[in-house]
């Protein structure tokens, strides 16, 4: 298939930029794939869709506030992006990162950052990425915590003085976050507040936590023209033993995001059951995959052309998913990160 199929138009306006006040009033538009019928609800009404004996399956990596603001020694502003650590000795942190401009970055370059932190550039590993070597004077976490920013993604355009700013560390991040390692949200789980999953746990329906950490890859689009020719960035993941029980008694297994839906079809056999396992996933999923283990999806909408949509659309069926996406942004839908979301049944 061609990727210009997955391709739709979005104005600019439909880009949500802020949270709503609220997690759990987003709009959420259900679709049942079997039918393409589409129902418009408020989030707070998931627990309505969900029955008896069914498994929510979140994913609970924590993001952690990978942008860095520092200066070269010239005096020029260069923005830091962590990617993922790299284990090394010596002195310091060695990390993997994105910079930005980084035309005039070069081996050896010094980035004074914040809280008398600093940066050093070890090696270019790619056209985008590098790798930096990060000095500061407390663990590198604690740094991090103090001096860091939430990595939002690109299309969010607000810098850290507007006043919508100042709520990202908490909104952009869900409220049952627990293990750091992601550099983007998995955003489907946004939308829960503490209520809504008391309320599910009050229907006798089971909740699952498995770990995705989630790359910046998740942002990039494909550039392949043949769709089947995209390869995705290896992310870490973890499903424990209690995990894996819950969701294989499971009489549905209900998947929040496309984070915990890679890592489930990672690890189920060919009879749909889920092993305790710990270890990278590449796995894309995209229309004429067979779906081993999820049977419903909440997820977010997402760009066109990427591996997100595509993966709605294996789910949904890709007409069907199509006119939920026009009939979306007929009714006025607030799109990705920080906006509405669908139910897949």
């Amino acid at each position: 298939m061609k990727l210009e199929e997955f391709s739709y138009h979005l104005p600019p306006s439909f880009i949500a930029q802020a949270p709503l006040p609220h997690r759990d009033r987003s709009r959420m538009l259900v679709l049942e794939a079997a039918t393409g019928q589409v129902r418009h609800r408020i989030f707070r009404d998931i627990p309505e869709y969900l029955r008896e004996g069914d498994v929510l399956v979140v994913n609970d990596s924590r993001v952690i506030p990978a942008r860095l603001v520092g200066r070269k020694e010239s005096g020029a502003v260069i923005e830091i992006l962590l990617l993922s650590k790299i284990p090394a000795t010596g002195e310091g942190e060695l990390w993997e990162a994105m910079l930005k401009p980084a035309k005039r970055v070069r081996v050896g370059t010094v980035i004074q950052l914040p809280g008398a932190g600093r940066a050093e550039v070890k090696e270019r590993r790619s056209e985008k990425i590098w790798r930096l070597r990060f000095f500061s004077p407390e663990p590198f976490a604690a740094y991090l915590n103090r001096h860091g920013r939430p990595p939002l993604p690109p299309y969010i355009k607000r810098t850290p003085e507007d006043d919508r700013s100042a709520g990202d560390r908490d909104r952009y991040q869900t409220i049952y976050a627990r293990a750091p390692g992601s550099v983007a949200a998995p955003t489907a789980g946004f939308h829960f507040s503490a209520a809504v999953l008391e309320s599910i746990r009050k229907r006798g329906i089971g909740i699952a936590a498995v770990t995705l950490h989630v790359g910046y890859g998740t942002f990039l689009p494909i550039t392949a023209t043949d769709i089947e020719d995209h390869r995705m960035e290896a992310e870490y993941f973890e499903i424990g033993a209690e995990a894996a029980a819950a969701i294989n008694g499971a009489a549905r297994v209900v998947a929040v995001g496309t984070t915990a839906t890679r890592a489930l079809e990672t690890v189920a056999d060919e009879g749909g059951t889920v092993h305790p396992t710990a270890g990278w996933t590449s796995l894309y999923i995209y229309p004429g995959y067979r779906f081993k283990r999820v049977r419903a999806l909440l997820t977010n909408f997402h760009l066109p052309r990427s591996s997100l949509y595509l993966l709605t659309c294996a789910f949904g069926g890709k007409q069907a998913v199509a006119a939920a996406y026009a009939e979306a942004i007929g009714r006025d839908y607030r799109f990705y990160s920080y906006g509405d979301c669908m139910l897949i049944i």
